[in-house]
């Protein structure tokens, strides 16, 4: 459809004048802002761009995008869902072409972000009152008024209107995400754990590149390891380096802002592309997240980070505490099995060699790592029921009578007795150790003579565990195997004392077993 002479764009008048610097926004780090001409004649098309070009808002240019009917244009927006504004015409193919399409836009695309600037040469087929009520347009020009600088008022308008949404909608997915990461990290238990979940939610808030650490020191550990923080989790290029100290990690430089974050209790943005993030809980310990290779952080970014700290800083309180109670737990676990070895004349790192060698049986049987980690705590108790045997029998370096053999064949019932009363986790999978550890796969064994699968997996991992850890140490009534000869009993009792696939995985893993044997020495 024509333009009549009298509706001519009087874009020749004006000089156009650059627009005022503006506040940054969300969005100001990225491409051009897509502008979408909607008209049916080209010339408006032509005289758009070319008042236009060269013309850039927050550093980002014009990228015009055309459509020269309704449905061209349906087309370029599902192409696009990122254009920022939409110059339309009402009167195309049809005398209500545009106002269709916004009722499209709108309500069948659901895009309520878009600018539409309802721009026409023919107001009498869309009179302003009427379009402002009825439709979801954001402002009205009649062309014969839209002179250079009007139409750059009326761009720079929109796209700074566009620039508030979009900052308002990056705040509320990114308070979403902090909820929704929260929640997902509150659940983890151990802090190596939560904090590899730190770094994977605030790398995802942020879309961060690939390398990032998280280093930790409670307030004991730098007072026993003068303040060294080291490194807890990490991704990227720094995942070799856990457990190392920051300081042989991070580069000279790096390191020196590092320590200066942590000795003024602050965070830090660097570079433009790097950040340290401090935070000390109630209980004194310090935390501290280093992020490297990601793109500039806005200040929307810098408080999405902080109220992620926040929320952070009160679970590593809580994990804290829990660790404090565990370590509790464990030393005192450790303590009374110790005191059980030491009662017949066996080292106390039995016990921390069993507890260590049925963790790795029960991750490589495929037990969950909670329930891995429990089995740790729980089997220093697998003899808690020699407490009930007399020392005569327990340290007797000869042959046992009838009668005593049957005597100490009581300590699983007994140490499932002192134990089976708790409702504690850890304390119930102790008990079933105790009463179990001497069955037999074959049905041979003590106390209730219990068959393969019968007997529960607690108790078959610890058979292994203990006998491999008693055939390899010093006893009163005979001297630790050498490993082959341990290896050749395991062999020929598989599916007999043992169960079959945990025999499998120690012979398979052996070196495993015997380096915690190293470690834990007698």
């Amino acid at each position: 459809m024509s333009t009549p002479p009298d509706d001519e764009l009087l874009f020749q008048d004006e000089t156009p004048k650059p627009a005022a610097p503006d506040s940054d926004c969300n969005l100001a780090l990225y491409g051009a802002w897509k502008i979408l001409v909607v008209d049916d004649e080209a010339e408006v098309h032509d005289v758009t761009r070319l008042v236009l070009s060269g013309f850039k808002y927050k550093d980002r240019p014009l990228q015009f995008l055309s459509a020269y009917t309704g449905q061209e244009a349906r087309e370029l927006l599902a192409a696009n869902p990122d254009i920022a504004v939409i110059l339309l015409d009402v009167v195309m193919e049809e005398n209500d072409t545009g106002l269709k399409l916004v009722q499209y836009i709108r309500e069948v695309m659901q895009n309520h972000f878009v600018r539409i600037i309802l721009r026409t040469g023919q107001p009498g087929q869309a009179p302003e009152e009427r379009v402002i009520i009825e439709y979801d347009i954001n402002d009205y020009k009649e062309k014969t008024e839209l002179t250079a600088q009007k139409l750059i008022t009326t761009i720079v308008s929109a796209l700074r209107t566009s620039c508030d949404i979009a900052t308002i909608e990056a705040n509320r997915r990114g308070l979403e995400k902090i909820i929704e990461a929260s929640e997902n990290i509150f659940e983890l238990q151990s802090l190596e754990k939560f904090s590899t979940g730190v770094l994977t939610q605030i790398s995802s808030l942020l879309s961060l590149h690939k390398n990032a650490i998280v280093c930790q020191a409670s307030g004991f550990a730098a007072v026993n390891h003068k303040g060294q923080f080291n490194i807890l989790a990490a991704t990227g290029e720094f995942q070799p380096h856990i457990r190392k100290n920051v300081a042989d990690v991070l580069p000279a430089d790096v390191h020196a802002l590092f320590v200066k974050a942590v000795q003024n209790r602050t965070n830090l943005f660097f570079d433009g592309k790097r950040y340290i993030g401090y935070f000390c809980s109630r209980n004194g310990s310090e935390s501290v997240i280093y992020l490297e290779g990601c793109v500039p952080l806005s200040d929307l970014d810098r408080q999405l980070v902080e109220i992620f700290f926040a929320n952070v800083s009160i679970a590593f309180d809580n994990l804290h505490l829990n660790k404090e109670v565990e370590d509790t737990q464990r030393e005192i676990i450790h303590t009374l099995g110790e005191t059980i070895e030491w009662r017949s004349h066996e080292t106390g790192n039995h016990v921390r060699r069993v507890a260590e060698y049925m963790y790795i049986l029960a991750d490589k049987y495929g037990l969950p790592e909670a329930e891995c980690q429990l089995l740790r705590l729980a089997a220093p108790m697998h003899d808690v029921g020699k407490l009930g045997i007399p020392d005569s029998v327990l340290n007797k370096p000869g042959l046992l009578t009838p009668e005593e053999v049957v005597l100490i064949q009581n300590h699983p019932a007994i140490g499932y007795e002192i134990l089976k009363s708790s409702q504690r986790p850890m304390l119930k999978a102790a008990a079933s150790i105790s009463l179990m550890h001497h069955e037999r796969y074959d049905g041979t064994g003590y106390p209730s003579g219990l068959q393969g699968e019968d007997i529960h997996v607690y108790g078959r991992l610890a058979a292994v565990a203990d006998v491999f850890d008693a055939l390899m140490s010093d006893r009163i009534y005979r001297p630790a195997w050498p490993v082959d000869q341990v290896t050749t009993h395991f062999k020929r009792e598989r599916a007999k004392h043992f169960d079959p696939r945990m025999t499998d995985i120690l012979l398979d893993n052996l070196a495993e077993f015997l380096t915690i044997r190293t470690t834990y020495t007698d």
